[in-house]
């Protein structure tokens, strides 16, 4: 039978966690992913010596951050997808007001580590895929409703808003963030089923981003 002080320590040491988990996710990009864990530790309120407890390297602290941030992503897809009235409205919440998508595209970016760890690793590779299998769902919802034009698909989107949010070099973080945003939107009108220009090849899909090369 559980006793309490046992119960009590298995909380502790999981707000522990998860404080260093959110605090690394925010460091990670805002400074890199090669800072100090020293200041990881700060920044969660937490000693040394419990991060290390927790994570005894960075690769497993990078690891953690990436699949928190992948399950994130993941859970405001499938939320848009359940809450909105159409497979459009669900893309559109999803790319313009995912925080998670956000951070983890830009976490990639920065980090090589990072990346290694969506791309590589099982367990965040999972979460990847599942989320590749929301947008492709919303892409052909969107499809079907004749929202979205037919000549896209979901690799194409997820490529787009990688390249969207890479660091923009703006006088001020509230520029870069007007610059985000004013892209994204001509991305959105760019995507919408109306006459437009051809575009060369073929849809890329979301199984063309989950092949390895």
């Amino acid at each position: 039978m559980t006793t309490q002080p046992q119960a009590r320590l298995r909380s502790d040491a999981r707000r522990n966690r998860d404080q260093i988990v959110a605090a690394a996710k925010l460091l990670f990009v805002e400074s890199g992913t090669e800072l100090p864990m020293e200041e990881i530790a700060r920044r969660a309120d937490v000693g040394v010596g419990t991060l290390y407890r927790r994570f005894p390297d960075r690769d497993t602290l990078i690891r953690a951050v990436t699949e928190d941030g992948l399950r994130g992503v993941l859970d405001d897809a499938r939320a848009a997808q359940t809450e909105e009235p159409t497979a459009w409205a669900a893309l559109v919440r999803l790319l313009r007001h995912s925080p998670n998508l956000r951070l983890m595209i830009r976490l990639t970016l920065h980090s090589k580590r990072a990346w290694t760890a969506a791309r590589e690793d099982p367990e965040t590779g999972r979460f990847r895929r599942d989320i590749l299998g929301v947008l492709d769902e919303l892409v052909t919802g969107a499809q079907a409703e004749g929202a979205l034009r037919t000549d896209v698909g979901s690799g194409d989107v997820a490529a787009l808003i990688s390249l969207l949010l890479r660091p923009a070099t703006a006088g001020s973080e509230a520029l870069a963030e007007m610059l985000h945003e004013r892209a994204l939107v001509l991305m959105l009108d760019g995507l919408q089923a109306r006459p437009g220009s051809p575009l060369p090849g073929r849809p890329i899909t979301g199984k063309d981003l989950r092949t390895r090369r």
